[in-house]
């Protein structure tokens, strides 16, 4: 198998040389570095390929002040064809790498995907003291043991959307926590922790926030309790699973989420030595446990990922298998794609799509699990943007998910936007433009829109994508798409293409 490396994706910093070309070692820090599982290995010098012990000289660091911009180049307007294989689910990881951090042993973790949110993770749990090490491209083990540190590192935190899993993790086995309040995507405000604290709260923590931290204590350990979340929320779901796992007593959690990831979560914790009963029910039970010990799990597949690309063959055309996927997962994913005129064809651990007529209008809305996913309403939206006739969505989990509207109406796209609906009048085609990733999902669609958009596509603001999918472009290549990333050195307007 060819080895894909970690990049660090860190904020870009403009660097001002010396005389002549400079070592790559003397950007370590500024982007221009590339990581694995174990450790931060830079290239011997600024090339292309951007692989760990590059010996090839494709290019050196100009004189000059430079900085480097990185977007995907898309030639629209051809079908996928072929297979795809869908990689761990990034929702599940990044919760089970916090989880880590309870267990009383050596974890080694499969089917990881390699995505930047993944990279952070492992990045915080080695500064905090912890051994981690790459066995393969898509295994990694980790050993927590040695920590002694219960505050994150606040610039790593802060890269983060899922940075609060640790406040449970941490709860969990040091009775305390300081962590920087989640960044990562922009969904135009801080994303709220109030039915976290409200758990942390129920088991005997005391929660404050303060100057953009979280700060939890439970001075007389945890204790299990009853909590009912006001609103269904995944993320405070596993978060208080994870504290929950190693309190004294039963811990009861009702109008919990049912998101296949969270009962990946608890069985993750389950195969440690954990006792949780009732995941992917809304009512979840949580008998909390003295020691978690190391052992071995695989990550679920990702429904998300999977839907990104059925949503592209329905927006493209072609014929796609989705490969290394759980078919009940992506139910209502699948059941909007039939009723936009897709074929659907189930296999055992499989699903081809097919789109050969023109698509149909819908009306949609988001819903939590085992309703349509809110982490899939962009990509399918792009794709009805050329449907036939009207199609309706409505927003039903987060605020603000339109942010990526105005992008498309840059391709032509015809779309009004009112609160949480956002109608759609089908046009007969996209046309290629400059646009941004404005988020992960939102920059998935704005893929989407240029595989199927006659003219040439430019997605700025990547690194977003990137937080959650594993070789994207590799992967469309795979499919028949005419996709590249390409690299500019901004002031010198170098293109690099990968």
């Amino acid at each position: 198998m060819r080895r894909t490396d970690f990049r660090e994706f860190t904020s870009r910093k403009s660097i001002q040389s010396a005389r002549g070309p400079r070592k790559i070692e003397d950007f370590v820090g500024t982007g221009i570095i590339e990581t694995t599982f174990s450790k931060i290995k830079p290239c011997r010098s600024f090339c292309r390929c951007k692989r760990p012990h590059c010996t090839k000289n494709h290019h050196t660091i100009l004189p000059g002040r430079m900085r480097n911009l990185d977007k995907f180049v898309i030639r629209g307007n051809k079908p996928l064809c072929g297979e795809v294989t869908v990689s761990g689910a990034k929702n599940a990881i990044v919760a089970i790498i916090p989880a880590t951090i309870m267990v009383d042993g050596l974890c080694r973790i499969e089917n990881v995907p390699q995505v930047s949110d993944v990279i952070i993770q492992l990045e915080i749990l080695q500064q905090m003291g912890a051994r981690v090490r790459s066995v393969n491209p898509s295994t990694v083990e980790i050993d927590c043991r040695g920590m002694r540190n219960a505050r994150t590192p606040e610039d790593l935190m802060r890269r983060l959307r899922a940075s609060y899993y640790l406040i449970g993790a941490l709860l969990g086995r040091y009775h305390r926590a300081e962590v920087a309040m989640p960044g990562g995507c922009n969904f135009g405000g801080i994303r709220p922790i109030d039915q976290h604290v409200k758990g942390f709260e129920a088991l005997g923590a005391s929660v404050s926030i303060k100057n953009g931290f979280v700060y939890a204590e439970a001075s007389e350990g945890l204790k299990g309790a009853h909590v009912y979340l006001d609103v269904v929320s995944v993320g405070a779901t596993m978060n208080i699973m994870l504290a929950a796992s190693l309190a004294q007593g039963q811990t009861i959690i009702e109008n919990a989420a049912k998101e296949p990831h969270i009962v990946d979560l608890a069985n993750f914790l389950n195969a440690m030595g954990a006792d949780i009963s009732g995941a992917g029910t809304d009512v979840i039970k949580i008998r909390g446990v003295r020691r978690l010990k190391g052992g071995v799990y695989s990550v679920i597949p990702d429904q998300i990922e999977a839907g990104t690309y059925m949503a592209a063959v329905m927006a493209a055309g072609g014929s796609v298998t989705v490969r290394n996927v759980i078919p009940k997962h992506l139910e209502c994913i699948t059941a909007k794609l039939i009723e936009m005129g897709a074929q659907v064809e189930e296999l055992d651990d499989a699903v081809r799509v097919t789109r050969a007529q023109p698509l149909n209008k819908i009306s949609l809305k988001t819903l939590p699990y085992p309703g349509f996913p809110t982490d899939m309403q962009p990509q399918l939206g792009a794709a009805l943007c050329l449907a036939e006739g009207t199609s309706v969505i409505t927003e039903g989990v987060w605020e603000n998910r339109y942010r990526y509207v105005e992008e498309l109406r840059r391709m032509g796209a015809k779309i009004q936007v009112d609160g949480k609906v956002a109608i759609i009048e089908g046009v007969s085609e996209l046309t290629g433009a400059k646009v941004r990733a404005c988020d992960l999902r939102a920059g998935a669609a704005m893929v989407i829109a240029g595989l199927a958009a006659h003219g040439v596509t430019e997605v700025e603001e990547i690194s977003y994508i990137e937080r959650g999918y594993e070789n994207l472009v590799e992967k469309l290549q795979g499919l028949g798409a005419d996709i590249s990333r390409v690299t500019v050195i901004e002031d010198d307007a170098i293109p690099m293409a990968r």
